[in-house]
């Protein structure tokens, strides 16, 4: 069995909006670079992308949703949100390859394949169930929250992210859902898109306690994030969970054009190392990590793949 999996693919390279848009098809490239110059690849086992069926896509997502994906797709040009999301043709597939990618690597896990497994375009962490948002046209994270609970029967999933942004798509839709964990370190803006995720937000129903927020005030460095890991983690050491999603998004890293946290890549090493950790302890290992956004490329370079040696060096 490997122990570390890699999803790397001209599929993924196809996830990228046009004409100057942050979430560009060079994010992808970087991260590919960067493990082949390092002779990390040749550490991991390369596989790769698979695409989502349309069945994949609305365990999570509406038919709905789905169709206007496919639509706005073929006739290449529109928006797919509010304004951020862009249409551009062959995003249907695009999108649907990085959901596919995520189940694949998923189902690598479950069927003890590796241990720890890195997509580096997955991490769509705020389209919801009825609509794209945030650049994220589908939500892989979700997908897999819904592919592991629907085909693995979990029963409890710890769901993770250090991204800048607020995973609201999966916040939102499993807030009333008490086999998700989620555990989030955003940056607490009135301004910074989304705008949610407050404290006080920590599920509802049956799932109140289930989830826990911590806003990062604006120029939190290394050490504000440490002093804090302390709660998430008091906070995840009250469950066991059966699968730990990690969405590694590296706008959180200093220098990144849209957001204002100042972590180094330290934080995603020490993060991933955590949770490899808490997986060895409650879930034979299994955990699957996203990369999320970011907008710095050198930051890509050095976050991205300060996750994958951990998972290699474990």
């Amino acid at each position: 069995m490997a122990k570390t999996c890699v999803y790397l693919g001209d599929k993924l390279a196809k996830y990228g909006f046009p004409d100057g848009h942050p979430f560009s098809s060079d994010r992808y490239s970087v991260y590919r670079d960067t493990m082949q110059d390092t002779g990390l690849a040749d550490r991991c086992c390369v596989q790769s992308p698979c695409s989502a069926t349309v069945e994949q896509l609305k365990r999570f997502h509406t038919a709905e949703h789905v169709a206007n994906v496919k639509h706005c797709s073929k006739i290449g040009r529109g928006y797919l949100d509010a304004g951020d999301t862009p249409a551009f043709p062959g995003v249907y597939e695009a999108a649907a390859a990085v959901v596919g990618t995520t189940l694949a690597a998923a189902d690598s896990i479950m069927k003890g394949d590796c241990r720890h497994a890195f997509s580096p375009i997955g991490g769509l962490h705020h389209a919801r169930r009825n609509i794209a948002s945030g650049f994220c046209v589908f939500n892989d994270c979700g997908a897999a929250i819904e592919h592991l609970f629907s085909v693995y029967k979990l029963d409890r999933i710890l769901y993770v992210d250090i991204d800048a942004h607020h995973g609201d798509g999966v916040f939102y839709s499993y807030e009333s859902d008490e086999r998700l964990i989620f555990l989030d370190f955003h940056q607490h803006s009135k301004t910074l898109y989304p705008g949610t995720g407050k404290a006080s937000e920590t599920g509802i129903g049956a799932a109140q306690g289930t989830k826990l927020n911590i806003e990062m005030l604006p120029g939190s460095g290394d050490e504000a994030f440490f002093e804090e890991w302390e709660k998430g983690r008091r906070f995840i050491d009250r469950f066991a969970p059966e699968f730990v999603l990690l969405q590694c998004g590296v706008d959180s890293l200093h220098g990144d054009p849209i957001t204002d946290l100042h972590y180094t890549d330290r934080v995603h090493r020490f993060v991933t190392e955590q949770l490899i950790s808490y997986a060895e302890l409650h879930c034979k290992g299994r955990l699957l990590a996203l990369g999320g956004g970011g907008y710095n490329l050198g930051n890509i370079a050095k976050g991205w793949i300060s996750v994958t040696r951990a998972m290699v060096d474990a």
